[in-house]
């Protein structure tokens, strides 16, 4: 990767495995200096550590608002600023009809994969519009463009962030700051490492291409989308699904 990112303060959510790892991985390797953020603060210590000094390691908690906001707030402190966001955290949840769905199932999945995010852009946006702009994306899903039977709230949180990321771009396009949105398809990751043999090979089966999505091409669109080469492009969600939209 050329050095896209020279000079480029980031910040990722999730980024102990999977996505947000690729992620850091990348934005490092293009010049960022790399805020690697996770509730599991073993994954993200890991990670940063085998980045070696353009990245350090936060425990943050996406789901309490106030945990993210000394989040953003550290991150400047330590870093003198911040430029990119990725708002990758978040979990798969309970499954489940929507009319047994379990109530606290369902708050847990919108805290984390909705008001998450929200939290997050509430803090980043004022940081980013005082670091001279940026750009933020926000990590949905397929998910957040169809239904899928026994995700209820996984559905609804991921529609919910394609809505938000569209308001805020909206907003703040004009200011500098540019938000968009990434719509993988089922990727490769530990989200789904729970998933047996038959329920998988029905998965890659609803990919034309043939196949799993794997974290690194999640993560070379979601840094085409950060870096200055997408200058025009805001307020949009991107696929990177295998043909899942197309069938």
């Amino acid at each position: 990767m050329t050095r896209l990112f020279s000079d480029k303060i980031a910040l990722v959510t999730g980024a102990g495995s999977g996505i947000g790892a690729a992620v850091a991985r990348q934005l490092v390797a293009g010049g960022a200096r790399v805020a690697v953020a996770d509730i599991n603060d073993a994954a993200a210590g890991a990670l940063a550590d085998g980045l070696g000094k353009a990245a350090r390691a936060f425990s943050v908690d996406v789901a309490d608002p106030d945990a993210v906001a000394r989040l953003v707030d550290d991150v400047v402190s330590s870093f003198g600023g911040l430029h990119l966001a990725v708002n990758n955290a978040g979990i798969g949840g309970a499954e489940g009809p929507v009319a047994v769905y379990g109530i606290a199932g369902w708050r847990r999945v919108i805290d984390i994969n909705l008001n998450g995010v929200f939290y997050a852009m509430h803090a980043q946006i004022p940081a980013i519009l005082a670091s001279g702009g940026g750009a933020i994306v926000n990590m949905a899903s397929i998910l957040g463009l169809s239904g899928f039977a026994g995700s209820a709230a996984y559905v609804a949180a991921k529609h919910g962030v394609i809505g938000l990321t569209k308001t805020a771009a909206a907003e703040y396009s004009a200011a500098g700051v540019r938000v968009n949105a990434v719509c993988p398809g089922f990727i490769d990751t530990p989200l789904i490492g729970h998933v047996d043999a038959p329920a998988r090979r029905a998965l890659v089966a609803r990919h034309p291409i043939g196949r799993l999505g794997t974290s690194d091409e999640v993560a070379a669109l979601t840094c085409f989308l950060l870096s200055d080469e997408a200058g025009f492009v805001t307020g949009s969600a991107h696929l990177v699904d295998g043909g899942y939209s197309a069938v």
